[in-house]
């Protein structure tokens, strides 16, 4: 009587330890928790709001201060406000356009955020320029202690001067013309200090340039008057960009 036939199973070894590590799932990079992924965009938003609010202010003060009149002033105040408001909104606007396809649109935008940011850049460089020279002028034109000294000295030689050479050019006039010059050199000199000490600001920055490049770079304070007049009318500016970084974010 024939036997059924059994099919053997096949006898699987146990997986080895190494061949355990390989199977397991890899793990997934640990992500940031919600809460922190949110906090940087917050941040970069409220910052992105706070410039736009300065810039709305300087701009709109800046405009209203080119009107010949109160009403022509007040419709500079509006130019320049609403131009700082279509430049911090409008490129989030025209990215999102992009993104949907609509790209003719966005470009559109684009080219009007062009144009606003230029007009609104132009006029933080005006209120810039305004203040900051206004302040330097203020601070130059004190008088000193040493300064009010070297122009009592040069009265003193000029009356001297005056009396000396009232009946003619000698020797003794020569010698109180020199006295003269010598003393108006002296408020030259004296004038100088003040308007380098009426922009600290610049004079360190010449200084620390020059400290730490060893002596190569010896910039002016016209170069760092320009950096610092950029800065300050461009980084009000730019709260449209922060807000577009902040929702890509």
């Amino acid at each position: 009587m024939p036997t059924d036939l059994v099919a053997a199973e096949p006898i699987v070894a146990p997986p080895q330890p190494a061949m355990v590590q390989a199977l397991e799932p890899i793990s997934k990079p640990s992500r940031p928790s919600p809460r922190r992924q949110l906090f940087a965009p917050v941040l970069l938003s409220i910052a992105a709001l706070a410039l736009a609010g300065v810039g709305i202010t300087m701009n709109g003060w800046f405009a209203r201060s080119l009107g010949s009149s109160d009403v022509a002033g007040w419709l500079f105040l509006a130019v320049g406000v609403a131009a700082d408001v279509v430049a911090l909104v409008m490129p989030a606007c025209a990215a999102g356009l992009w993104h949907a396809g609509h790209r003719a649109t966005a470009l559109v935008g684009w080219a009007v955020w062009v144009m606003t940011f230029v007009f609104a850049l132009t006029a933080g460089i005006g209120f810039a320029s305004t203040n900051i020279s206004d302040t330097t002028l203020a601070r130059g034109s004190r008088t000193t202690p040493a300064v009010a000294v070297a122009q009592a000295a040069l009265g003193d030689a000029m009356a001297a001067r005056d009396r000396e050479c009232k009946g003619g050019v000698g020797k003794f006039c020569r010698e109180r013309e020199a006295a003269v010059a010598e003393r108006r050199q002296a408020v030259d000199t004296a004038m100088h200090t003040v308007e380098q000490t009426a922009d600290p600001q610049t004079d360190a920055a010449i200084r620390v340039v020059a400290w730490v490049s060893r002596g190569v770079l010896q910039p002016t304070s016209n170069d760092f008057a320009m950096l610092r007049l950029v800065l300050l009318a461009l980084l009000p500016q730019i709260g449209g960009i922060l807000l577009l970084v902040g929702r890509r974010a």
